[in-house]
């Protein structure tokens, strides 16, 4: 629903401009930035990702088995070069930033200087002018008329559930999606994850292909020193159709 929202607004906008096309966050990029942080190395990489493993603790602790629902409702924008959808002010939010606190000293613990000084705002950026430089020779500012329509759109709710450490330099995920050096998971499973049961019916058809596949290589191994033995040109082609069905009987 967020993403099929954000979706809405850059279509809109493109249309008025379509130079803005270039200045767009593709839908398998957004996400909310908790912490920025410069990793120059593995070695300070690993250290992160360990602060942020430790930080799993803290969070859970901090929640106390509440789930945060986060609610993205309205636009803003930065200095107008960003355009970012605006979480809505309320309890679950303040808790966003208490985490957001906490993970930064945990990784200012370990030497990582996390975060920045200016308070915490936590936004859903889905365009900004400073992804094309051609495009900021252009355009010095986004005017904020085209998103008028949009500006107390209510785009949906998203359950906190996981938070990862990205990287901004490495290539991207096939989906659009940042790199992860690692991910911590808490609070409610997410929907998208299997349980159990699927899991378990998964690992059933693995094995139950793997087991069709070994039968089907053993007749056709058969049949083929069946016609080897025989040297029939007839028979062989009689055979290798009866070792055709025979398998597609078996996969069945």
């Amino acid at each position: 629903q967020i993403t099929g929202s954000v979706q809405a607004v850059q279509d809109a906008i493109i249309q008025q401009d379509q130079r803005l096309s270039k200045a767009m966050v593709r839908s398998g990029s957004l996400h909310v930035t908790m912490l920025v942080m410069r990793l120059s190395n593995e070695e300070e990489i690993n250290i992160a990702a360990g602060a942020l493993s430790d930080s799993k603790d803290f969070v859970e602790n901090l929640l106390k088995g509440k789930t945060v629902e986060l609610s993205f409702q309205g636009i803003d924008h930065f200095r107008n070069e960003v355009g970012f959808v605006k979480l809505a002010e309320n309890d679950h939010r303040t808790i966003l930033a208490e985490i957001a606190e906490t993970m930064k000293k945990i990784f200012q613990e370990k030497g990582i200087l996390a975060g920045e000084e200016r308070a915490f705002k936590p936004h859903l950026t889905f365009m900004k002018l400073s992804k094309s430089t051609e495009l900021r020779k252009e355009v010095k500012k986004i005017d904020s008329s085209l998103y008028e329509d949009f500006k107390n759109h209510y785009f949906g709710d998203e359950i906190l559930h996981r938070l990862d450490l990205c990287s901004m330099l490495k290539k991207k995920q096939p989906n659009g999606y940042y790199y992860c050096e690692s991910s911590i998971v808490f609070g409610e499973k997410h929907a998208a994850e299997p349980d159990d049961a699927e899991l378990l019916s998964l690992s059933k058809r693995l094995v139950e292909n793997a087991v069709l596949k070994a039968v089907q290589q053993y007749l056709e191994e058969t049949q083929s020193k069946t016609r080897q033995t025989d040297g029939s040109p007839a028979k062989t082609e009689t055979a290798a159709s009866g070792s055709k069905n025979e398998s597609d009987n078996d996969n069945t």
